[in-house]
């Protein structure tokens, strides 16, 4: 992998001759990285090499469930040192988001293809960055899970695929209990340096890429308001916006709910489309019908693998990031001011 050929294509890998098992790196060993390491052992294809961690009590919970011949280390600095032996395939990183930008390049310099947890960045510059980095050398693909899951895959099959005419309205209504178990208080959910915008900036990120990814539309300008209840961040969050054509959207966050609950329904000129309890359903001439052939199920991790073994696109490369964080920070912007905040598009 050191000596991968630079590509000019970030929709896709620069080699697809990595043999399995793919040896992969993980750098952070909290609570998403323990889902990563799952759905590595479900797939079979990859095996991890090498754990990162600060917390010795995180590195091997890791280590004794899903690796236990991989080598730990306290820092990527370690692990960097130990990185010849090691012969790491691909990195998947899950550290807190002010660590990401950093750890992205870090990893990318090695040669190294990175799978890397939302939100890419912490910052417009740094995104931007990272963006501009990957027009050559090793892939980077953002964790952002359901641009890989059937239903959503589905939406998007039906509503790009011009049948339906264009979008004319987006509703998303968000709740679980994530103040209670998500954002507890001196962890870094709880603190808007390291996770800033609270729910929104952080599950909510998931909600924002799929409906660009989804509808094919870009977020022009939006009015919101937010509370951050009993935490440091924002708990609530009700959004008011306009896309790209003048669709409206009509988003609400709510981050202290006592369930987990979605609902999403995009309007088009000759069909609408309802994705509610697990459950994706197309409405026309008054009747709802459930959509019974869905895409293929997948996850990041797979996708991921597929990008490494088979050469397949990046189902969601670095510059996806932009739109969401350029809508996360309009959102924050007119929550603090009041005011209804323009957006630019490219």
């Amino acid at each position: 992998m050191k000596n991968m050929p630079l590509h000019s294509d970030s929709s896709t890998t620069a080699n697809a001759a990595i043999q399995t098992p793919v040896r992969l790196a993980l750098i952070g060993c909290g609570q998403i990285a323990r889902l990563h390491a799952q759905r590595v052992q479900a797939d079979g294809r990859a095996e991890w090499v090498a754990l990162s961690d600060p917390n010795l009590e995180n590195r091997q919970r890791i280590q004794s469930e899903f690796a236990p011949t991989a080598s730990t280390f306290s820092s990527l600095a370690d692990l960097l040192a130990a990185a010849q032996e090691l012969r790491i395939d691909a990195v998947v990183i899950c550290t807190p988001t002010h660590h990401h930008f950093a750890d992205v390049q870090e990893c990318r310099r090695q040669g190294w293809p990175v799978l890397c947890e939302k939100p890419l960045a912490d910052t417009a510059a740094r995104i931007e960055q990272l963006i501009a980095e990957c027009q050559v050398g090793p892939p980077l693909t953002i964790a952002y899970q359901r641009r890989t899951q059937a239903l959503y895959r589905t939406m998007r099959r039906e509503i790009q695929s011009g049948q339906y005419g264009r979008v004319l309205s987006i509703a998303s209504h968000n709740c679980e209990h994530w103040e209670q178990y998500q954002a507890i208080p001196g962890t870094w959910r709880d603190d808007p340096q390291q996770n800033p915008g609270g729910y929104l900036g952080d599950a909510g990120s998931h909600k924002l890429d799929i409906l660009f990814y989804i509808s094919g539309l870009q977020p022009t300008e939006v009015f919101a308001v937010s509370s951050k209840g009993q935490r440091h961040v924002e708990i609530i969050t009700m959004v008011a916006a306009k896309l790209t054509n003048n669709v409206p959207l009509g988003m609400t966050f709510l981050g202290h709910a006592q369930h987990f609950a979605e609902y999403l329904h995009i309007v088009c000129e000759r069909a609408d489309f309802k994705l509610v309890d697990h459950q994706l359903f197309r409405g026309e001439n008054g009747r709802l019908e459930l959509i019974k052939d869905l895409e293929p199920e997948g996850n990041p991790i797979s996708d991921f693998l597929d990008q490494l073994i088979l050469d397949t696109a990046n189902t969601a490369p670095a510059e996806c990031a932009r739109p969401v964080f350029q809508f996360t920070q309009g959102i924050l912007k007119s929550a603090a001011t009041g005011q209804v905040v323009k957006l630019s598009h490219e």
